[in-house]
């Protein structure tokens, strides 16, 4: 028997595992449902996450296995292809000016969080870089543990960041009346059985090959491009049913929430006034960008705040799902982050950083 279980290609999830992603799951479901009942502005994702974070800080074991979390980024992919339109797609040429500005906030707000994390709390350069870099999490991770960067306190910076914006973006928008308090209904119709089939098909087809491409979110943007044609050429009309874009925000909301599983309160609370501090310049510095950006642009104003907000790529296109902001925009302003971070930041860190000299010793 050991020798055919050694001999499978894939490694069943253990017992354990099973009853980890249920819990989360379970914990995730229960605050959503609260949070969308009260009517609060993303309900969903802001109820999950902040349940299953409670908890996780509680000391509860929560995950969410690998296959949940590609099949939760394909369902928010087709959600939001589902909802572009000519329209949207008309506006494209508006991107350059706001992507060229979000590269330069994105230079300056990392710069702006590193300083501050520097003087006033005495990290390392590469630490304070590396916590102040939005977005591109792994690749961050893997240049904290190649640098011997402060692992803990950056993830404990990166992951508030996202939590905070998360949380506070619906919230923000909504009492500004600039997003509606609660979700909108985001297509008319329900595709038919052959659509849906469609639809899910083209949108793993496309996820495996950009995948294999290496392509970053490669689950999410190839669910989200092929629904996006899908839709924009009139062959697919209608998404997904309501409830299973619910779980695909729900299951957003309880990974990001599950994050607090791997860390300590201790580790928590030592790092807090970093991460709030932090997390209070990098806001600053991209609402002034936000501004210049509205000033010079008709692009809406929520749209802009979405795309510029210095959080992951999948919380912020998850809150452009449920506050019915423009998912080409989103999309294509945190793909930019991404890459622009991913590119840079190995070099600003090999050049603002400790030497590799002194890694070693």
């Amino acid at each position: 028997m050991k020798q055919i279980t050694a001999s499978l290609p894939f490694e069943l999830p253990s017992r354990a595992k099973i009853r980890s992603a249920i819990e989360t799951l379970g914990i995730g479901s229960v605050g959503g449902l609260v949070f969308l009942f009260a009517n609060l502005p993303g309900g969903l994702i802001s109820g999950a996450m902040i349940a299953v974070g409670i908890a996780a800080i509680a000391g509860r074991p929560l995950a969410v296995p690998p296959i949940l979390t590609q099949t939760v980024l394909v369902l928010l992919g087709i959600s939001l292809g589902s909802v572009v339109s000519r329209h949207l797609i008309q506006q494209v040429s508006a991107y350059p000016l706001t992507i060229g500005l979000l590269a330069l906030a994105t230079f300056c707000s990392t710069f702006g969080s590193s300083y501050y994390l520097q003087r006033i709390h005495g990290w390392d350069r590469t630490s304070a870089f590396l916590a102040g870099s939005p977005g591109a999490l792994s690749q961050i991770t893997i240049l904290a543990v190649e640098r011997g960067a402060d692992l803990q306190g950056i993830a404990v910076v990166q992951t508030m960041r996202v939590i905070i914006l998360t949380a506070a973006l619906p919230m923000v928008l909504a009492i500004a009346g600039l997003a509606p308090s609660a979700a909108p209904s985001l297509t008319t119709t329900i595709a038919s059985p052959f659509e849906l089939l469609i639809l899910v098909i083209a949108s793993l087809a496309l996820s495996l090959l950009l995948r294999l491409a290496k392509f970053p979110a490669s689950w999410m943007f190839g669910a989200m491009i092929a629904s996006s044609v899908l839709h924009g050429a009139g062959w697919v009309e209608g998404g997904l049913p309501n409830w299973v874009r619910g779980v695909a925000l729900i299951g957003i909301g309880a990974l990001i929430g599950s994050r607090f599983a791997r860390m300590k309160v201790n580790t928590l609370a030592g790092h807090i006034n970093a991460a709030l501090g932090s997390f209070a310049i990098a806001i600053a510095i991209s609402g002034i960008f936000v501004a210049i950006v509205v000033l010079t642009t008709h692009v809406k104003f929520s749209d802009v705040v979405v795309a510029f907000a210095p959080g992951a790529m999948d919380a912020m296109l998850a809150l452009a799902l449920t506050l019915h902001i423009d998912p080409i925009f989103v999309g294509a302003h945190h793909l930019s982050r991404f890459v622009f971070v991913t590119i840079a930041t190995p070099g600003i860190v090999h050049l603002f950083g400790r030497t590799q000299d002194d890694v070693d010793d």
